[in-house]
Formats: structure tokens, sequence, C-alpha cells
């Protein structure tokens, strides 16, 4: 046979690489596009005169510079990092679950973790991001288990049981919220802020807080991408194949609850983001999540910072929440998902 008759076979490997270093340029670009746009708009040259100013600062910040890189930066790297984070524990539940419908607000985790900082905001626990933080992992690790052992039949999860658990949590919790801002008028405008989601206030301790946990919960649910891979087969395949199952869905739905619960603590409920990035990663590079997780990284990011930018335009010099946004795009793509697998609920 002659080398011509030959078909070269694409290498996995080669393929993933470069389709995550074309995601990573495109973010860059995204990111230095969003970094121009606001109420104060910047030009390519004055971004990067900025950016230079960073390493030759005489010690003398000009208002311009203080805005982009005390304001404008902080919002453009906290709106990638929660973009990762929910694209990443949406694909997680999907995978865990079974099931392309369920993300972190549709399950109600996102909802139980606002109520977590609600809470901490009552308390007096909202001057450091900490408390707030852990309050919003608590309930939201409570919420999720909640919701687990409701869905559950004996090893089983009951795909109907699951949706309609997560969207009754979620309407339960959102009215207890609603009824502690009633109470507590004089914390309303604080509370709201977690209810529709919002990068205005966004700051370099909100990103320091954020990044550790982000960034360990990516690498660890990375790590076990190919057991993911197995629980799409079902529970009792990827057992037979040596998965211990129960474990590793405890500790991805820890894992996940709490990069979830720290973005909700440092931006408020953002909704659908992990519905919306994962299934459209499947679409075009498969189901398997050793593509799907480290992309997802990336798009989300994207997805995410698109959604702010367009906050940010529409009614400028006023802005709208970045969840309304969001919530716009992923409704739809929903209610497409739910018409589509209708026959197996």
């Amino acid at each position: 046979m002659n080398r011509k008759d030959k078909k070269v076979r694409p290498n996995p490997l080669r393929t993933r690489l470069c389709g995550i270093i074309v995601l990573a340029i495109l973010l860059f670009v995204v990111a230095f596009v969003s970094s121009m746009i606001g109420v104060v708009n910047y030009f390519f040259t004055d971004v990067v005169s900025m950016i230079e100013a960073l390493f030759h600062s005489d010690g003398s910040m000009g208002m311009d510079y203080a805005i982009f890189w005390n304001i404008r930066m902080p919002r453009t790297v906290l709106s990638v990092l929660v973009g990762a984070a929910l694209s990443v524990s949406g694909a997680a539940y999907q995978s865990v679950f079974r099931n392309p419908l369920t993300d972190p607000y549709i399950l109600g985790v996102s909802s139980g973790a606002s109520l977590g900082a609600a809470i901490a905001i009552l308390l007096g626990w909202d001057n450091g991001i900490i408390g707030i933080g852990t309050m919003a992992l608590t309930v939201g690790l409570v919420t999720v288990l909640l919701i687990y052992k409701i869905a559950s039949i004996g090893n089983r999860m009951h795909t109907a049981t699951l949706l309609l658990t997560g969207v009754c949590f979620t309407f339960l919790i959102t009215a207890i919220v609603s009824f502690l801002m009633v109470l507590n008028q004089d914390k309303m405008e604080r509370i709201i802020f977690w209810t529709m989601g919002s990068f205005a206030s966004a700051s370099w301790g909100d990103v320091l807080v954020a990044l550790p946990f982000v960034v360990l919960g990516i690498l660890i649910t990375l790590y076990y991408s190919r057991d993911l891979n197995l629980l799409l087969v079902g529970s009792e395949t990827a057992k037979t194949l040596g998965v211990d199952v129960e474990k590793v869905k405890k500790r991805l739905l820890f894992v996940t609850t709490l990069m979830v619960a720290f973005a909700v603590s440092t931006c408020g409920v953002i909704g659908f983001v992990g519905l919306i990035v994962p299934h459209c990663i499947r679409l075009v590079v498969g189901a398997d999540n050793r593509l799907v997780i480290p992309y997802s990284i990336f798009v989300g990011g994207i997805f995410l910072l698109l959604c702010d930018s367009i906050a940010r335009m529409v009614l400028m010099p006023s802005e709208l929440p970045v969840g309304s946004i969001t919530a716009l795009v992923g409704s739809p793509m929903f209610i497409y998902l739910l018409y589509k697998s209708k026959k197996q609920l």
C-alpha cells in the first residue's frame, strides 16, 4: 500500500491543544475589548499605554489609570472566573446527574447560595467576603444534598423528580429571600444585589477570594473527567470499570458547589451559564468531558464577558444586571432542551 493511500488519523491531544489555544486567544481579545467599553471609553492605544504604565509607573496615577486598573480590570477578571466556574460546574452536574437540563441555577444551588449570602448580610457578616462565602457554601451545599436525596430512588436519579425538585427549591428560596427583604428593608438593596447578579462592585479583593476556589475546583473536576465520562454511560457500568461512584459524585458535588458558592458570594446569582455553555460545546466537540470541561473554562469566560459588556452598554450610563442578560439567552435554550428531551421525562 502506498503512503498516499494511508489515511492520517488526527492526533487527539494536538486537536485538544489547538482548540484550547484558539479559545484562549479569543478570550484575551474579548477581555481586551471589554476593558475598553464603559461609561468612560478607551481606545486601543489608551489601553496599551495603561498596561505599559503598570510596569513603568512613577507613583502618580491619573484618573484613567485608576478607573482602568481599579474598576474595569477587576470586573473583567471576575467575569472570566465566574463564567468558568459556572460553566465547569454545569458540565459536571450534567454528567453526574446524566441530564443535559441540569445546572447550578436550575437545581437551586445558586439560589441556596444566595440565601446564605442574604443571611450573612442580615447577621452583619458582610464586611468580610469570607463570611458571605462560608454561609453561601453551607446553604448551597445543604440545598444540593437535599435535592439529591429527594430525586434519588435507590441508586438511580429520576429526571423529572430532579427538575421539579430543583425548580421548587428555587421558588421556595426566592420566597424566603423576599420575606427577609421585607422584614429588613434597611438592607434590602444589598440583598437585591445578590438576587439579580452584577459585577458593578467587583474589586481585586473579590478576585483574590474567588480565584483559589475556582482554580482548585476546576483542577479537581478535570482530574475526574474520565470518571464523568463513565458516569454518563451509567452507574453500574462505571462500577464495573473501577469507579467508586458514590465517592466520586459526593466529591464532585462538594467541589462544584464550592465554586458556585464563592462565585455567588462575589457577584450574586447569575443563571443559565452552566446550562448553555456545556450544551453548546457538546454540540460541537461531542460528550467527552476531557474536551468539554477545558473548553467550558474559556467559553464560559467569553460568554459572561459578552453578557456583562451588553449589560453595561444597553442603558449607559446606567446598567442592567448581568443575570437578566443571561436569563434572556438561557430561558429559550432551556425551553428548547426541555422540549427536545420531553420523551425522556
